[in-house]
């Protein structure tokens, strides 16, 4: 029977100044996906809808927007977000980067992470 185990922690992620997915929920058993998201000063995820499912995230590290079908959010340490299943969205990094946490229902084929652009 699997155990609770510390799976990752951000801050230590964060220190590590990576871009893009740098780190994901590896157990091949399981009902969520989760992915650590790092994006450099500047960089984007450029606009797109989103998956056929909720996302929850949550910033850990620098600031950025989130541009959606409806306005812009600024985003700063500590912020939960929720994206709705098919929301429009577009993240944009701040000044110091962008880190956040998204977990979801596991969806069961590939593509959920769009293409970063800087």
């Amino acid at each position: 029977m699997p155990e609770p185990r510390r799976m990752a922690n951000t801050t230590e992620l964060a220190a590590g100044k990576s871009n893009g997915a740098i780190w994901k929920l590896e157990p091949e058993q399981r009902d969520l996906d989760a992915n650590v998201i790092s994006l450099a000063p500047g960089e984007e995820i450029g606009q797109h809808q989103g998956p056929e499912l909720d996302v929850l995230l949550h910033v850990f590290a620098g600031s950025g927007v989130l541009r959606t079908a409806s306005g812009s959010i600024e985003l700063a340490i500590g912020d939960i977000i929720y994206l709705p299943a098919r929301s429009q969205r577009q993240f944009v990094a701040g000044d110091a980067g962008l880190g956040y946490f998204s977990v979801h229902q596991r969806k069961h084929k590939a593509g959920l992470m769009p293409s970063l652009r800087s």
